[in-house]
């Protein structure tokens, strides 16, 4: 296994899979918009570790044409990957009464259209035996009580990696989706600050891992070539519950809005 690519990885959680994978002494390319000095050297790090290397490829993930150049950078340099991983992504966590229509085509612009454009990119790149995997979230499974844009982004991402698994594993690619609870990364912290009441309480229902504990997660479900890699228990009896006893799931899920209603009013659309 000679290279690793991943979109997102100058933070959160990509920066905690390149960090892993170069200790390993594989090869990263770092598709993102930038990164920063602090996390430049804990790629530096790991890389000395593992006797690796990983270089920089400035990329914005909505624009599909600076996508398929920083991909083909990263390949003139590296090589084919034997894993393309896409880990960019944003949250916004907002009502759809207190939410901008153009903050609801920022998520999906930047979760869910960003997901094709590196599929699209990357694939033509791919030899049998390599693995795609798409980060979606938790919330692709169960969504959340002010999550219309996250929500539906996420559940685009399990649906595309779904029909990308229907498509390119008769051809040899495999497909991974990856949907974590809530990790405490950057991300996370900023929704914390902002985010609707309700839908902070409701998350603590699969619980915040880690991010060591997520990445050591995810990249073991990679290795063992999972399809669906959900880290933490919490996260995986809430995917469970979801998928399998979606009537229980949701009459749960409507009791505590109504209970968190009570201690924060909502007013009614007029």
């Amino acid at each position: 296994m000679n290279h690793i690519m991943i979109t997102g990885g100058g933070s959160g959680l990509g920066l905690g899979m390149a960090r892993r994978y170069l200790e390993r002494g594989i090869s990263v390319s770092v598709l993102d918009l930038m990164v920063n000095n602090d996390n430049q050297n804990l790629l530096d790090q790991a890389a000395s570790a593992g006797g690796s290397h990983w270089a920089f490829f400035e990329m914005d993930i909505t624009d599909e044409v600076a996508v398929s150049r920083a991909v083909a950078a990263a390949v003139a340099k590296f090589g084919a990957p034997e894993k393309a991983i896409n880990s960019a992504g944003v949250a916004i966590n907002k009502t759809l009464a207190d939410m901008q229509p153009a903050e609801f085509r920022k998520v999906i612009d930047i979760n869910l259209n960003g997901s094709l454009h590196f599929a699209s990119a990357v694939v033509p790149h791919l030899k049998q035996g390599s693995r795609l995997a798409l980060v979606a979230s938790l919330a692709g499974i169960t969504s959340n009580y002010g999550y219309s844009a996250y929500g539906a982004s996420k559940f685009g991402v399990v649906g595309l990696a779904t029909a990308l698994r229907y498509e390119y594993e008769p051809l040899g690619i495999r497909l991974s989706c990856i949907c974590p609870p809530e990790v405490h990364t950057p991300l996370v912290d900023k929704e914390r600050q902002e985010g609707n009441p309700i839908s902070l309480e409701l998350k603590k229902t699969a619980g915040c891992m880690e991010p060591d504990v997520a990445c050591d997660q995810i990249v073991a479900g990679l290795d063992a070539g999972k399809w669906m890699i959900i880290p933490g228990a919490l996260g995986k009896v809430t995917g469970f519950v979801a998928r399998h006893l979606p009537g229980l799931f949701n009459a749960y899920v409507q009791m505590m809005v109504k209970k968190l209603m009570r201690q924060h009013p909502v007013s009614r659309p007029t």
